[in-house]
């Protein structure tokens, strides 16, 4: 059995949120990168050049790619052969709390929905375990912005509503949000399990780097198709117009029951931060 400390958690998710929050994962430079070279509008060609002028200037001198540092995403894979010495949960929220206050992240997170008090240091995390074989913890930290967030939607479509009714509300979640979620998007989708699994699922698909596919063909070749769709739509970056709509759509699913169709459509914004470490 391999010991570990809970200031060994701690230390890693401080660094993780500092270094989701101020680089953009390499994947979706290149995409965004591609993108640009792509277009043919020339607003929506500016518009991306402004976003690579961001985060390159957000690389350059260590600071947060977006206002909106979000809510702390923790993923954590716990192997079985691993003893953590103190409290998991505690010492991510350490964590968290020292990565907002040592990184001069923006502190978004009200400790009720209703009271609307800030709790002054972006804690509660929102921690999602995964027990898994090994002697190793890995950890993600993926910061979420609501401006994104707020535009994701899940729906309990019945078994007859069949592919079609999945890929009519994929894009309808997306029409909705028109310019709102800060286009070009990427868009995790959920398919199958149950209402809070298919939720976890679309959120856990943002994970995924830019380009990567399903490895069951249905749904790789769904993925792409869904990916023109939402371009076609012409909302193009920041809402101005072009056929960068989307960066990525990318979906998980699981089974489910005979007489449900979860499908969950999770949006993030073209920061779509994440950094991992594995101990």
């Amino acid at each position: 059995m391999r010991e570990m400390t809970a200031q060994q958690i701690t230390d890693v998710v401080r660094r993780l949120c500092m270094e989701a929050n101020c680089h953009l994962p390499q994947d979706m430079k290149a995409r965004i990168e591609e993108s640009r070279d792509q277009e043919s509008w020339p607003q929506a060609r500016e518009i991306l050049e402004r976003i690579i002028e961001n985060y390159r200037i957000a690389d350059a001198h260590d600071r947060p790619i977006c206002q909106d540092t979000g809510m702390a995403c923790v993923f954590v894979k716990v192997g079985q052969e691993v003893h953590i010495q103190g409290n998991l949960t505690e010492a991510i929220h350490e964590g968290v709390r020292q990565g907002y206050d040592q990184g001069y992240l923006r502190k978004s997170v009200v400790r009720d929905p209703l009271d609307r008090v800030n709790t002054g240091d972006n804690t509660p995390a929102m921690i999602y375990y995964d027990l898994v074989p090994g002697d190793r913890v890995e950890i993600t930290v993926a910061p979420k912005g609501f401006g994104s967030e707020n535009m994701s939607q899940i729906k309990m479509l019945k078994p007859s509503d069949g592919l079609q009714g999945v890929k009519d509300f994929i894009l309808k979640a997306v029409e909705d949000a028109g310019p709102n979620p800060c286009p070009p998007i990427v868009v995790g989708v959920g398919v199958g399990g149950t209402f809070d699994k298919a939720a976890l699922m679309a959120k856990q698909a943002l994970l995924r780097p830019a380009g990567s596919h399903n490895p069951v063909p249905f749904y790789a070749q769904l993925e792409e198709e869904m990916l023109e769709a939402i371009n076609r739509l012409g909302m193009g970056p920041q809402g101005f117009g072009g056929k960068t709509t989307a960066l990525a759509v990318n979906i998980e699913q699981c089974p489910t029951h005979i007489a449900g169709l979860p499908v969950a459509v999770n949006i993030n914004c073209h920061v779509t931060r994440h950094q991992t470490e594995v101990l």
